[in-house]
């Protein structure tokens, strides 16, 4: 297993918050039924404030680059990712090709 940690903000408007946070209680079946076959194992989204941080836990062979290709050419993510882009907006780190910002590793508790 592989773990992907990235950051993304969302726009400062806590109507928009809690619209983008009930929208995740029951995300679209397309979505998930997109994420597993590409090598997604498990995904979680955490908060605080305007920021996001998620946690992408996925196969050893997981190719972020074919993941992103899959989903580009996928009608239903994108549609999806549009509606979501309502609420999002990049960290001031954020590359400019990039939305979700991945972040370095620190620290890890040794064995």
């Amino acid at each position: 297993m592989s773990r992907q940690c990235l950051a993304l903000d969302l726009i400062d408007d806590p109507a928009l918050i809690a619209e983008y946070e009930r929208l995740h209680q029951h995300i679209w079946p397309q979505i998930s039924d997109h994420l597993r076959p590409h090598g997604v194992l498990d995904m979680q989204i955490w908060r605080l404030g305007t920021r996001l941080f998620m946690v992408m836990d996925t196969t050893p062979d997981f190719d972020a680059k074919a993941f992103a290709q899959a989903s580009a050419s996928d009608a239903r993510v994108q549609e999806w990712e549009a509606l979501m882009w309502r609420f999002q907006q990049p960290t001031p780190w954020t590359q400019a090709d990039e939305k979700w910002a991945p972040m370095t590793q620190i620290f890890s508790l040794p064995p």
